[in-house]
């Protein structure tokens, strides 16, 4: 099963207002492991940015002007994304970013449907908790010292290992390999060979077991055996 882990950072809130999208960076999951396989691009917006988003993630007009557009990265995005699940933190914000941008270019919109907000797994599994991303991190004691900025590529990683943890984390003690990228769990087990336990009963035990029977009736331990195979004849 194959999912992408997708995050997006941009000049502002609103596409609708001409906010765009100036980096994306996703992360591949094959059966809820990272493959290794990322994307990660940075656009060039086509307008200023705004000092409160640079604020957010440092990323500022000289940095980006060299970069290329988004019309120049979206046959790229679109091919590594394909129709996987989409595994977002509100995911309605990048969503409606994603599908501005191919607005513009003419490509279909990607249906909500097709997301798994991770906002939403966590608000109801920690009802009443913050469901930022640090916070998450802190819960699930997720290392995320290297985030002094919002980085579309580093927040994808990150909520790469929320999202297993959220999803009931991984298993302890097997070791989870990748062959061709599928995800293969990899155990060895050792069977140690014992010799046999001698039960053979020692005299004291004989002794009490008799004591024992002694005590019954109509014990079949008494009982002759050419008595019991006439009656059973």
């Amino acid at each position: 099963m194959r999912e992408i882990v997708l995050d997006t950072e941009t000049t502002g809130f609103d596409p609708l207002q001409g906010d765009r999208i100036v980096e994306i960076g996703c992360v591949e999951l094959v059966n809820h492991l990272p493959t290794g396989n990322v994307y990660h691009q940075y656009i060039n917006p086509e307008r200023h940015m705004p000092e409160e988003a640079f604020k957010v993630h440092g990323l500022s007009d000289q940095f980006l002007s060299d970069k290329p557009v988004f019309a120049e990265i979206v046959a790229d995005f679109r091919q590594f994304i394909g129709d996987a699940p989409l595994v977002i933190h509100n995911a309605e914000f990048d969503i409606k970013f994603i599908n501005a941008e191919f607005a513009r270019l003419g490509f279909p919109a990607v249906p909500m449907s097709r997301a798994i907000d991770t906002v939403v797994m966590a608000r109801k599994k920690f009802p009443g908790s913050p469901a930022n991303l640090d916070a998450l991190c802190r819960r699930f004691e997720i290392d995320n010292s290297n985030r002094t900025f919002h980085g579309a590529l580093l927040d994808s990683e990150l909520l790469a290992e929320v999202y297993l943890q959220l999803i009931g984390g991984r298993q302890p003690g097997f070791e989870l390999g990748l062959t061709n990228g599928k995800a293969a769990a990899q155990v060895q087990v050792v069977r140690e060979r014992r010799e046999p336990r001698p039960h053979a009963a020692g005299a004291e035990e004989l002794e009490a077991h008799a004591a024992f029977i002694g005590k019954l009736k109509k014990a079949i331990w008494l009982r002759e055996p050419e008595a019991e195979e006439a009656k059973a004849g």
